[in-house]
C-alpha cells in the first residue's frame, strides 16, 4: 500500500490505515479530541488522494481491528459475499465511489454484497454531501414487522412519547398527539426512565393497549437495556420489537453491557416469544462518538467505527435502525455543519450495507446548532430516501433533554416532498379522517378525538 505522497513540495506520510482513514475524514471534533484526524486542510487532501488509490483488497487485507481480537470484526468479515468481493477486489476506493454514483439501484445492490464496513466508510470519506444523498437514494431497503417499512415515496416516523416519570397519562397524551398528525407508523417507542423489569413490562402493556384499542397498524418498542426487555418478555410482555444500542467495537459493546452471544440469545427470544407477525424484529440505535466516549475506539476514527456498527446490525436483519446523530454533544460533533455531514454519512453507510436506516435529526443545547439546522438536515435526508425519522412533542424531548423533530415537522416534510406514511398506516389514518388523499385534513393535530 502507498501511504506517502508529495503535494506542492511537501511530503505527507501515514503509518497505517487507521491514521490514513482518520486524516481523510471531514473535520470532526471527536476525532480531534482523540488525537486523530488531519491537522489542516492540506493534510486532509493528501489523505483523500492516497485513500482514493487504495484497492478494496488493500483494505480487507489490512484490518484495523483484526478478527482474532474483536468479535465485531469477525461478524463483518463473515458478512462479505465472496463471489461479489472477487469481482470488485481490484477496484480502488475512487473506483468504488464512481460506481456507486453511476450504477442504477440494482448495480449498487450487487456491489454492496462484496463490501465490508471499512470499504463503505472509505467511500463516504471521498464523497460530497450531495454524493452521499445521491448514492443513498438508490438504495431501497424494505423490512417487515407488523407493517412494512421502506419503499419509494414513503417517509416513516417513530412516535417517541417519553415522559420524565414514565407517567402513563402523559405518555398516552403524546401518543395521541403523534397519531393525530399521522406519526407513529414505524413504531411507538418509549425511552423509559426506570429500567426495571416490572416497569418495562407495564410500558409494553400500555403501548399495546393503545395499539389494540384503536387497531393501529404499527409496532411497539420499549428502549430499555436488552436484558431488562428479555426479562419482561419472559414474564409475558407483548413486545413487537426488541431494542439495543450498538457500538462498533467489542470493547465498546462491553461498555453497553452486551456481546454477540447476548444479542443472539435476545434474537432467539424475540423470534419465539415476540408478538409481531413479520420476521424483522430488532430495533437498533447507533451514533458517532459512542466508542470514543467509552475509551473503546482503538485509534479508529468516528466514521469508520459507525460503519462497523452497521456491519454488526445487519447480521440480525433488523426492522429498523437509526443513528441518534447529534445526541452525544459537541465533544464529538461540534456544530451544525458536522451534525449535517454525520447524518448524511451515517444514512449512506447504513443504506449501502442493506439496512433500513432512520435518523434522529437532533442536537443538544450546548452544541453550536439550532432548529433551523435540523430542518435543513431533515429535508436532505428525506431527499436521500431515509426510511424514517423521529417525532417528539414540539421537537423537545422533556425526558432525554435534547432537541429533535416534531410531529408537525414530519407532516410538513411529507407534504413538501409528496411522501406518505407506511401504506397500512396511511389507510388507517384515512379511515380515521386524519388524512384524505394522502394529505392532512382539518381534523389533523387534534388528539382529543383519540382520547
Amino acid at each position: 500500500m502507498k501511504l506517502t505522497i508529495s503535494l506542492q513540495g511537501e511530503s505527507y506520510g501515514f503509518r497505517d490505515l487507521k491514521q490514513l482513514f482518520a486524516a481523510a475524514n471531514e473535520e470532526r471534533s471527536g476525532d480531534i479530541l482523540a488525537g486523530l484526524g488531519a491537522e489542516h486542510a492540506k493534510e486532509r487532501i493528501a489523505a483523500k488522494l492516497l485513500l482514493a488509490d487504495l484497492t478494496l483488497a488493500d483494505i480487507r487485507s489490512h484490518p484495523m481491528l483484526p478478527p482474532e481480537e474483536d468479535e465485531i470484526s469477525r461478524v463483518i468479515e463473515e458478512g462479505v459475499d465472496e463471489q461479489a468481493y472477487q469481482r470488485i477486489r481490484h477496484w480502488t476506493v475512487g473506483d468504488l465511489r464512481d460506481q456507486l454514483l453511476s450504477q442504477d439501484s440494482a448495480g449498487v445492490q450487487d456491489i454492496s454484497k462484496g463490501l465490508n464496513s471499512e470499504m463503505v466508510a472509505a467511500a463516504a470519506k471521498l464523497m460530497s454531501n450531495l454524493d452521499l444523498i445521491q448514492a443513498a437514494a438508490k438504495c431501497e431497503v424494505i423490512t417487515r414487522c407488523n407493517t412494512v417499512l421502506g419503499g419509494r415515496g414513503r417517509l416513516g416516523s417513530r412516535a417517541q412519547p417519553n415522559h420524565p416519570t414514565d407517567d402513563p397519562k402523559g405518555m398516552k397524551a403524546s401518543i395521541y398527539e403523534a397519531l393525530s398528525y399521522g406519526v407513529g407508523d414505524t413504531v411507538i417507542g418509549i425511552n423509559p426512565v426506570i429500567d426495571t423489569t416490572d416497569n418495562i413490562l407495564r410500558l409494553f402493556h400500555e403501548t399495546m393497549e393503545v395499539i389494540h384499542r384503536w387497531n393501529i397498524p404499527t409496532q411497539n418498542s420499549v428502549l430499555a437495556h436488552v436484558t431488562t426487555q428479555m426479562r419482561a418478555i419472559e414474564k409475558g410482555a407483548p413486545a413487537d420489537l426488541i431494542f439495543q444500542s450498538l457500538a462498533g467495537t467489542q470493547s465498546g459493546n462491553d461498555s453497553f453491557g452486551i456481546n454477540l452471544r447476548l444479542l443472539e440469545e435476545a434474537d432467539q427470544l424475540i423470534q419465539e416469544s415476540g408478538t409481531a407477525k413479520g420476521e424483522n424484529r430488532w430495533y437498533f440505535e447507533t451514533g458517532q462518538g459512542s466508542e470514543l466516549s467509552a475509551g473503546a475506539h482503538h485509534g479508529i476514527d468516528q466514521v469508520t467505527l459507525e460503519s462497523r456498527c452497521y456491519g454488526l446490525a445487519k447480521r440480525f436483519k433488523p426492522f429498523m435502525l437509526n443513528t441518534v446523530v447529534g445526541f452525544i454533544g459537541p465533544e464529538y460533533l461540534y456544530d451544525s455543519k458536522q451534525v449535517i455531514r454525520a447524518g448524511l454519512e451515517d444514512h449512506f453507510m447504513g443504506k449501502i450495507q442493506g439496512l433500513p436506516m432512520g435518523v434522529d435529526v437532533c442536537y443538544t443545547n450546548h452544541m453550536r446548532a439550532d432548529q433551523n439546522d435540523m430542518d435543513n438536515l431533515a429535508v436532505l435526508l428525506a431527499a436521500a430516501g431515509v426510511n424514517f425519522i423521529i417525532g417528539v412533542p414540539m421537537a423537545d424531548d422533556c425526558m432525554l433533554n435534547y432537541q429533535s423533530t416534531s410531529f408537525h415537522d414530519i407532516a410538513t416534510l411529507r407534504e413538501l416532498l409528496r411522501l406518505q406514511p407506511g401504506a397500512e398506516f396511511a389507510a388507517w389514518a384515512e379511515s380515521m379522517g386524519i388524512l384524505q388523499d394522502g394529505r392532512l385534513t382539518a381534523l389533523a393535530g387534534d388528539p382529543t378525538r383519540l382520547m
